[in-house]
């Protein structure tokens, strides 16, 4: 399985620049290419009866979920910013949205919150089918706090290079009202609509 690197329709975005999107946009590539030399390295050692490339392959499948989950959270990442900003504020995540955090914006807030929490990561929305309520979680190091099994609704990559083109760290809440301003939410409504779906089966 050798994985492509995705392209995406992003329009002009307000108060993220275009050289900050290409730089973006090429550490997302880095990703890519790093789960397929890591799945076909740990492939060529299949079989191999020797114990250092045992150790290596053991390594290496540490890393693979660095790599994958990197690659597959920036796909999300990007894909929020395609198509028109805005969303609906009568769809069924404004509704769970309001159930969980008492309004739109509120849950628009809580959002901010997280996202001032210290250190590199991002920050994830879940959908909890058993609990039938929304999450927002810090995640740091891709694979480190994301909450097991559950659909991924919401996606605001925290690390420095998100933002630095244009903004220095003490300003990375210009960088998620950024976010936020440019957001399709209809990408994310879809999102939940389909993980709510995909849990009523």
């Amino acid at each position: 399985m050798t994985y492509t690197a995705k392209t995406f329709a992003l329009p002009a975005l307000e108060g993220i620049s275009e050289k900050q999107v290409k730089v973006h946009l090429a550490l997302y590539e880095g990703y890519v290419k790093n789960v397929n030399l890591l799945l076909s390295t740990i492939g060529m050692y299949q079989g191999v009866a020797d114990e250092g490339g045992a150790v290596a392959v053991t390594e290496m499948r540490r890393r693979l979920a660095f790599e994958f989950n990197g690659m597959r959270l920036h796909e999300q990442y990007f894909e929020q910013f395609e198509g028109e900003k805005g969303g609906n504020r009568e769809s069924l995540l404004a509704k769970a949205a309001e159930k969980k955090y008492g309004s739109g914006e509120k849950f628009i807030e809580h959002i901010r919150q997280v996202a001032t929490t210290r250190g590199i990561g991002w920050v994830v929305v879940y959908y909890d089918k058993v609990g039938d309520t929304l999450h927002t979680v810090f995640v740091a190091d891709h694979e480190l706090g994301q909450l097991a099994g559950l659909p991924i609704i919401l996606a605001l990559d925290m690390w420095e290079h998100a933002y630095m083109v244009d903004h220095v760290p003490a300003e990375k809440k210009d960088y998620v009202n950024a976010f936020l301003a440019n957001l399709n939410w209809s990408v994310v409504e879809k999102r939940f609509e389909a993980a709510m779906a995909t849990s009523a089966a």
